[in-house]
């Protein structure tokens, strides 16, 4: 990185559009806390080896201090023409304490320095992703919970295949964020080593006490090589990329409370807070929030792809295209943590049609598995099983039945296997009390899916 504050290199003034194009203050500057945070351990590292003296150590603090209770009150003024949020600061730093805080930089280069500010950001942003993903699977489990004698059709190829609990349907998402949680609580690990102290790119000469500063800071440990940990921007794009996934999965979550909420499945009713109308059809209630939610998951996509594309060519170490990191990475985790916290407060607000969903069980053949399953079980081979119950829905559409409505003299027509039992096997209940298997629909695993999960929540 390099300023025209510092140094006497230049004699020209810079090209007003060059310091347009290449300011960044006006997106970094969130990361000021971060920046002081790391500044201040440094210092004090400083100190502790005895680079600096204990006075300056204190001016430095105590300026440092200063200048972020001016940037939470909003009263810092920020200047495009000093480039970015460090130049920044420290410029600030300088004018309230003079030499004291030019010896701050001792040690290290803005190139370790802003690689530390966007761990430290990261692993923030981390924990608050984490925390925002509990939140949803916690509303879903009590959604879940609170409908567990509710069956609906579970679908393939969005048609009817089986019935399942509504429940059991509800817990397939809290799988999927719970996947979610795990990929970012490994990430946070990836994250949580320190950079400070690799200096532009070779290290330096003076003397420092990097596991200190780790220590000071929080971090885990420090990074192994200095080239490496300026140039490495790999946790960025994996923020993205888990970002991408959460985003993904709400998506497909949003999709099928849309499709629930239409006429044609009438299966829920998002709650008034979630929905807007139409400005000229007064029946509308429009599934708003749900859709948003749908439509900023490509935005967040595009996050990772902006990423990828400004890594994908650099040679090592620093390079100045490194600066387009931040406004995606800033975006992505600005916009899942927003439509995490929007999801967990939609699904509270949802009324369930058991009605709609118990009279949708009743179409579509749900029972032809079992069917066949019977068959099976009774000697035949499944795929002749199959074969034969095909032929049994095929002759129910053309007379207009269902399969639990037919005789036992019909199904006979079909194969002599068939017995009497083979009515009471065909109810809702029955069907999804026999997937009694640890993942399967029956009540009682989804009763233990349920519990497990809130321990795990």
């Amino acid at each position: 990185m390099s300023s025209k504050l510092w140094g006497g290199r230049f004699e020209g003034a810079t090209d007003e559009l060059l310091v347009a194009l290449g300011e960044s203050v006006s997106f970094d500057a969130r990361l000021a806390p971060y920046d002081i945070q790391g500044s201040i351990a440094h210092a004090e590292m400083l100190g502790a080896v005895g680079t600096l003296s204990r006075e300056d150590v204190k001016a430095i603090v105590g300026g440092l201090r200063e200048i972020e209770g001016e940037i939470e009150a909003g009263r810092f003024v920020w200047d495009i023409t000093l480039e970015d949020v460090h130049t920044n600061i420290e410029a600030a730093l300088v004018a309230r304490i003079g030499d004291a805080g030019k010896r701050l930089h001792m040690g290290r280069s803005r190139n370790d320095q802003i690689a530390t500010d966007i761990r430290l950001w990261a692993r923030e942003q981390i924990d608050s992703v984490g925390g925002r993903l509990r939140a949803v699977q916690t509303a879903l489990l009590d959604m879940a919970e609170a409908h567990l004698d509710v069956i609906l059709p579970g679908c393939t190829h969005l048609q009817h295949a089986q019935p399942v609990l509504l429940a059991h349907h509800l817990l397939a998402y809290v799988e999927m964020f719970g996947r979610d949680r795990a990929r970012f609580a490994e990430l946070r690990r990836r994250v949580n080593v320190l950079p400070l102290g690799s200096a532009a790119l070779a290290g330096t000469p003076h003397p420092i006490d990097r596991a200190l500063v780790a220590e000071k800071l929080g971090f885990d440990g420090i990074t192994a090589n200095s080239m490496d940990a300026v140039a490495d921007r790999d946790m960025l794009i994996e923020f993205c990329s888990d970002a991408s996934l959460v985003m993904m999965h709400l998506s497909r979550l949003c999709e099928e409370l849309i499709l629930w909420s239409t006429a044609e499945f009438g299966y829920i009713e998002i709650g008034d807070a979630f929905t807007t109308g139409s400005s000229i059809m007064p029946q509308k209630k429009n599934p708003d929030a749900a859709e948003i939610v749908r439509g900023k998951t490509g935005r967040v996509y595009g996050d990772l792809v902006a990423l990828l594309t400004v890594l994908k060519g650099l040679p090592m170490t620093y390079n100045r295209d490194l600066q387009e990191d931040k406004e995606p990475v800033f975006d992505a985790s600005d916009t899942v943590q927003l439509c995490l916290e929007v999801v967990a407060r939609m699904i509270p607000s949802i009324a369930v049609n058991r009605e709609r969903m118990r009279l949708a069980v009743q179409d579509g053949f749900l029972e032809a598995t079992d069917v066949a399953d019977y068959l099976a079980m009774k000697g035949v081979p499944f795929r002749e099983a199959h074969g034969i119950v095909g032929k049994l829905v095929l002759y129910c559409t053309r007379q207009g039945k269902r399969l639990p409505e037919l005789a036992l003299d019909e199904y006979r027509e079909f194969s002599d296997q068939f017995e009497a039992d083979i009515h009471g096997l065909l109810t809702p209940e029955a069907m999804v009390k026999k997937r009694d298997h640890p993942g399967g629909t029956a009540p009682r695993r989804v009763k233990a899916a349920l519990r497990k999960a809130r321990r795990s929540v």
